[in-house]
């Protein structure tokens, strides 16, 4: 950071120069002292043009990365949107489309979980599109391979129950557990276990690893609002600030 400091210093104070002054290269020992010297003074005299500059470096880096998500976006947008096999949960045909890229062993995907139904319950008119991307380890694939299973045999009801019940369950992960929430909604357990090794659910899961690969999502939750990524949690009140906005 404070070599950042200094060379965004530097910069700052390289603005108010001439563009051949600013070639080291070209300057004397004698004279890369005194430009050193003179820097050092601006610095000391007003150090508040360290903490603008850095500012407008850091503005400069967000907008930069904004534009390369939309890019990033654009580009996917058929299989972030329309892959043909995801979950598609709110109102199929609302005005607005958040996609999620979930972990069921993630807090904070828990966290987002609750705001995302307040979402959906209070706007009505928002479609969710649910990635299953599971990253933190055996018990995150397992559930992902459980809820994938379910979804293509029973439907987007039943992964709908189960989906809400992994999210609000802090316990460890294995099958039995896994068997108990099915047995609770009336799920053939037996089929959605023998379903879970299976091509179609192995594949399902490496296309979204692929594509979140794409996109450069590397945590979760990440989702996409429209045209835009959005890379971790936020609350209830800026998802529907965010949503409002895309509306214009």
């Amino acid at each position: 950071m404070i070599r950042r400091f200094a060379t965004t210093s530097v910069l700052a104070f390289g603005l108010a120069l001439p563009a051949h002054a600013l070639d080291l290269t070209q300057m004397t020992p004698e004279e890369r002292d005194i430009f050193r010297e003179e820097v050092r003074a601006f610095l000391l005299e007003d150090p508040q043009v360290i903490m603008d500059a850095v500012a407008v470096l850091e503005q400069r880096q967000q907008q930069a990365q904004l534009q390369a998500d939309l890019s990033l976006v654009s580009d996917n947008a058929g299989d972030i949107f329309d892959d043909g096999y995801s979950f598609v949960g709110g109102n199929p045909d609302g005005d607005i489309t958040l996609v999620e890229f979930l972990d069921y062993r993630c807090g904070f995907c828990k966290r987002a979980h609750n705001e995302v139904a307040k979402l959906l319950e209070t706007d009505g008119n928002i479609r969710l599109v649910v990635k299953e991307f599971p990253i933190l380890g055996e018990q995150s694939m397992l559930a992902s391979r459980y809820a994938v299973a379910t979804k293509q045999i029973a439907g987007g009801d039943a992964y709908k129950a189960l989906n809400d019940a992994l999210m609000a369950s802090n316990g460890e992960v294995n099958l039995r557990t896994l068997n108990r929430m099915a047995s609770t909604f009336g799920l053939d357990s037996d089929a959605i276990q023998a379903r879970m090794g299976s091509t179609e659910v192995t594949e399902e899961i490496q296309r979204t690893h692929a594509l979140a690969q794409r996109l450069q999502i590397t945590g979760t939750p990440t989702f996409v609002l429209q045209d835009e990524l959005l890379r971790g949690y936020l609350p209830y009140d800026q998802m529907q600030a965010l949503v409002d906005e895309k509306r214009g």
